[in-house]
């Protein structure tokens, strides 16, 4: 099974043609996404058929430093955010939702920063998280084409789940705590060994305080780097075979492992829309739905209508 991907400068430019095959190869897997999410039908619909209308108009601003289904998952995951919001008054004395732990202003600044400080600070921050992203998916890849799949396995519980130590040795039946530590370490030497192989960008790391090094806190922005930049999502063609039980042992144990417990949300979506392939004909009405109100939008940004890009 090949992994289709638009062409991006033809979404850019506005092309019907590529925009609805567009709906039709991801409409299946974020409504999955959405489903665990909203249990009302309808709503879930226009949730997902917002998404794709959010990509369009967004869709100039797309960083090439994401997968294009990391840049819809992206949007989806900011409108169901959106929509649990209104369902529901805020409480009294706060609290966030679980999936909008992101810190406010005053938890990111003092008082007496200025704008330029902020902003400085800010385009290091994004930079250095875009670099980690790049670093960590190089490991990723190295270690699953070595075949060390239960090292694989290991980083992920420590670094994407957050488990301990001791829980890492326990739950998966290693020798003892100390093999835990060992692939820990040599996992971080060998993510310094990348970082000092980029040459310039080693400067920025150490800017941004995300040196490969413990003692400042890198689990943190390893977790976040591995979490959004979807480090270790195996491909779509690799949970189609493990779905049909095709997939060997090696990488088998890691995609069970990354779907039962790390449960990541996207790759659980994607795995649900191919369990659902067969009623492909279920998503025929929302897909032209969805088609009419995208090409009207099309329309409007390219023959510079209300709200055409210029």
């Amino acid at each position: 099974m090949s992994e289709w991907t638009p062409d991006i400068a033809r979404l850019v430019a506005f092309d019907d043609a590529e925009w609805l095959a567009v709906e039709r190869a991801f409409c299946g897997r974020l409504l999955a996404y959405v489903a665990r999410r909203i249990p009302d039908r309808d709503a879930r619909e226009d949730v997902v058929q917002e998404v794709f209308l959010g990509a369009v108009r967004g869709i100039q601003l797309y960083d090439p430093a994401y997968t294009f289904e990391q840049f819809l998952f992206g949007i989806c995951r900011n409108r169901v955010i959106d929509h649990q919001r209104r369902q529901k008054p805020t409480a009294l004395g706060g609290g966030r939702d679980e999936d909008d732990a992101r810190p406010s202003v005053e938890d990111l600044v003092s008082d007496d920063e200025t704008p330029s400080r902020i902003a400085r600070r800010n385009d290091l921050e994004r930079e250095g998280s875009r670099v980690l992203r790049e670093l960590v998916r190089q490991w990723v890849q190295e270690t699953w084409s070595q075949g060390e799949f239960q090292r694989l396995i290991v980083v992920e519980a420590l670094f994407a789940a957050g488990w301990r130590n001791r829980d890492v040795w326990t739950r998966l039946g290693l020798r003892d705590e100390s093999t835990v530590a060992g692939i820990k370490f040599r996992a971080l030497k060998r993510l310094r060994e990348i970082a000092l192989e980029r040459g310039s960008e080693r400067e920025l790391l150490a800017q941004v305080g995300t040196a490969l090094d413990e003692e400042q806190g890198l689990d943190l922005d390893l977790k976040t780097a591995w979490v959004e930049g979807r480090a270790s999502c195996p491909a779509r063609h690799w949970l189609a075979r493990q779905l049909a039980g095709t997939l060997p042992e090696g990488p088998a144990s890691f995609v069970r492992f990354h779907l039962e417990d790390v449960r990541c949300p996207w790759c659980r979506a994607n795995l649900d829309d191919l369990e659902r392939m067969e009623d492909e004909r279920g998503l025929a009405p929302l897909l032209e739905r969805m088609g009419q109100s995208t090409i009207q939008l099309l329309r409007s940004r390219s023959l510079g209508g209300p709200g055409a890009v210029r």
